[in-house]
């Protein structure tokens, strides 16, 4: 009987280095009472995923009622963290497990099935993501320049890091592939005069932004347009382009394929910024113990990671040259447990919106429930490095350039990292 599975339960929750109790069907507790952290299943089945370490299905469970969790998603995570049989980026790299990969990634990533994907996730509740992103619901790794800094300070100076690493300049096309809620669309016309335009697949967003266009009287400066990236017009290039949180929906088998439509889309001699979550391993596309899994099926359908090393073998393939590359991995920990405890001290309001903006309170509950391990979750991983994030910048080589900072740049940007730093701030410089 899978009752006799309660000696290994209690013989796991011993060796654990985060204190642990667990409530079984029946009601008898084991662990220490007082723990910070409490499991109560109210199915036997689930206490198999307890003991395998399966902290994917458990997450599932606790999203479909099955398991209550009690105590602090910091604490949860610490348990949860320790309850792992093995490091979850170390996964079977075997041929046939990647020409599966590479199958599915085909028949997951056509223009319609993409849209679908990111509407998800994306377009879940505009008041929801408001109630735990900053002000500018900037939904991409903040930079802490300052230890000090709030999450919305943060997030500022990782649109003002971008916009330099870029080195934008007055009256340039700028192009932002994936814009979100527009909050670097926006900082960059506004701090940097440049003619922006931004893209999104989020029907949610594109209106959001269209909003805060005219709001601002920036009409004629910014164009958000609702399109698929591959269906952008080559035929005028655009001086610089980012793509921020966006080429993780790309998938693996479409990467070149994308790299090479930025390099089209790019002026020769301009600057791409790619930023986003890479894989902690040369190999994997996803966590293990069902993290993954938990992942593509609640938050993100399509989702797939690679490895910097990969990213970057498929941008020199799309024939994009990578001049600067910098690892953000701790710097989305302190983002997500910064959302994460926004999202915490206001589940309530959060319910309430979910409910009325998903479709009833039961969906709405899930998606809450989905969201609170999603957000945690993600900021363990980062800090166990598991995950990690990239900036990634690169060029266009041109032919000549004849005001090329250095002989052979072939591009606008000058080899060294001085004036990252050194440049007056944008704010200061641009046309009002």
């Amino acid at each position: 009987m899978i009752r006799h599975l309660v000696p290994h339960i209690e013989s796991k929750i011993v060796r654990l280095p985060s204190p642990l109790a667990v409530q079984l069907p029946a009601g008898q507790v084991l662990g220490p009472p007082g723990a910070p952290v409490k499991m109560l299943f109210s199915h036997w089945s689930s206490l198999t995923r307890l003991r395998a370490g399966q902290i994917g299905a458990l997450a599932e469970e606790f999203v479909e009622g099955k398991l209550h969790l009690e105590g602090r998603m910091r604490d949860v995570m610490a348990v949860a963290a320790s309850l792992l049989p093995a490091n979850p980026v170390h996964i079977d790299a075997g041929w046939w497990n990647t020409l599966q990969r590479q199958i599915r990634t085909l028949r997951a990533h056509t223009p319609e099935k993409d849209a679908e994907q990111i509407q998800f996730h994306y377009d879940v509740s505009d008041d929801f993501y408001a109630l735990w992103l900053d002000p500018r619901r900037v939904y991409s790794c903040a930079y802490y320049r300052d230890d000090s800094m709030t999450l919305a300070q943060a997030q500022e100076a990782k649109l003002d890091h971008i916009c330099r690493k870029l080195m934008l300049q007055p009256g340039e096309r700028f192009l932002d592939i994936g814009a979100g809620w527009g909050g670097l669309l926006l900082w960059a016309a506004e701090h940097y005069g440049v003619q922006a335009t931004g893209i999104t697949l989020s029907k949610n967003q594109h209106a959001h932004v269209q909003r805060l266009i005219a709001d601002k009287g920036l009409q004629g400066r910014v164009r958000m347009e609702l399109c698929d990236y591959r269906q952008l017009d080559e035929s005028r290039p655009f001086d610089k382009i980012s793509s921020v949180g966006m080429f993780e929906h790309v998938g693996r088998a479409n990467m070149t394929a994308y790299f090479s439509k930025i390099r089209r889309l790019l002026a020769p001699g301009g600057l791409v910024m790619n930023h986003g979550i890479t894989a902690g391993g040369p190999d994997n596309d996803q966590l293990g113990a069902g993290m993954g899994d938990f992942i593509e099926k609640y938050i993100f359908p399509g989702g797939q990671l690679l490895h910097v090393s990969n990213v970057l073998n498929h941008m020199a393939r799309g024939g994009l040259e990578m001049v600067d590359t910098e690892n953000l991995r701790p710097h989305y920990a302190r983002t997500l447990w910064d959302w994460s405890d926004a999202l915490e001290a206001r589940l309530d309001s959060a319910q309430q919106v979910l409910a009325t903006g998903s479709g009833g309170s039961e969906r709405g509950e899930k998606i809450l429930r989905a969201y609170r391990l999603y957000l945690a979750g993600s900021a363990m991983s980062f800090e166990q490095g598991w995950l990690s994030l990239h900036q990634m910048l690169a060029t266009r080589p041109a032919e000549s350039m004849a005001d090329e900072a250095i002989k052979g740049a072939k591009s606008r940007y000058p080899f060294r990292r001085d004036y990252m730093y050194a440049q007056t701030a944008g704010a200061d410089s641009a046309p009002g």
